[in-house]
């Protein structure tokens, strides 16, 4: 979700700019700050932003000088200077005072003189800086393509070697009961230091444990979860909140085999997957 976007565009003596940068969030929150004279394009600016960007704290910096004469127009506040020059005219009664008011004096006043911009030429504004939007946007879209380019080879990689270590489990898991039953054979004997062996009750023992400690279903599920993941990362629509959720799910499973098994190796895969699975996490949380 963090990105940067910038565009500049100049028409006719007007100059638009506009920085858009985002950083992680869970759901979409656009701010834009604008200068007074386009405070009516605010909602404009948003909508075509959501149209883009789906998710992150956004940040927009629109900036705005008008040096062309198109659309303005001076007006004099005709009322406002009759009533300046009235009071003045008091003022120079009551104290003898001499009335030395030129015109450039009198424009100096408050309030005298006002810049009026005509709507026709509000249309034309509000168009180009649409259109100056639509350049940071692009700008910005293309460098969060960029960047979720080599945050999905890092993906890759990681659950590269968490499929790895999966099939690492499958192979010690496999093994688990049979060296279970040798074990159980020669504890039986030492405890009853005997040779004879009750073959059903170490049936029943052995099924007993295989029950207890089978990782099968977890390991299904874990390699499902993986499929899942290649898929949607592979998608050209937003599946942040979706992965997210796989990484969850996928976390719990490798938690179950973690607490099932007795093994030892079986343990220390599972550290590497969850590290692994950390690291995914974190650069999840940075897709929309």
């Amino acid at each position: 979700m963090t990105g940067f976007g910038r565009a500049k565009l100049e028409i006719n003596g007007r100059i638009y700019g506009i920085d858009i940068k985002s950083v992680n969030h869970k759901y979409s929150d656009i701010s834009i700050k604008l200068p007074r004279s386009l405070m009516h394009t605010e909602k404009i600016i948003k909508t075509e932003i959501a149209k883009h960007i789906g998710r992150g704290k956004i940040d927009v910096f629109v900036t705005f000088e008008n040096y062309s004469e198109e659309g303005k127009k001076v007006v004099v506040n005709q009322e406002l200077v009759k009533e300046y020059l009235s009071e003045f005219h008091k003022l120079a009664e009551e104290h003898n005072l001499d009335m030395n008011l030129s015109v450039t004096d009198i424009t100096k006043l408050p309030d005298v003189l006002t810049l009026r911009v005509e709507d026709e030429n509000d249309d034309v504004i509000q168009k180009e800086l649409l259109e100056c939007l639509s350049q940071a946007i692009q700008n910005f879209i293309s460098m969060r393509e960029e960047e979720g380019k080599r945050i999905k080879q890092d993906m890759e990689k990681r659950i590269d070697e968490v499929e790895r270590n999966v099939e690492e489990i499958s192979k010690y898991s496999s093994r688990l009961i049979e060296e279970y039953v040798v074990k159980l054979e020669d504890r039986i004997k030492e405890l009853l230091n005997t040779n004879v062996i009750d073959e059903q009750r170490l049936a029943m023992e052995t099924v007993i444990y295989a029950d207890k400690c089978s990782v099968e279903e977890e390991i299904t599920r874990l390699n499902s979860h993986i499929g899942q993941f290649r898929e949607l990362i592979n998608e050209k629509s937003a599946n942040g909140k979706k992965l997210d959720f796989l990484m969850q799910e996928m976390n719990r499973e490798t938690n179950t085999i973690g607490s099932k098994s007795g093994s030892l190796d079986i343990t220390n895969i599972v550290i590497n997957i969850k590290t692994e699975l950390e690291d995914i996490r974190e650069q999840v949380q940075n897709i929309e």
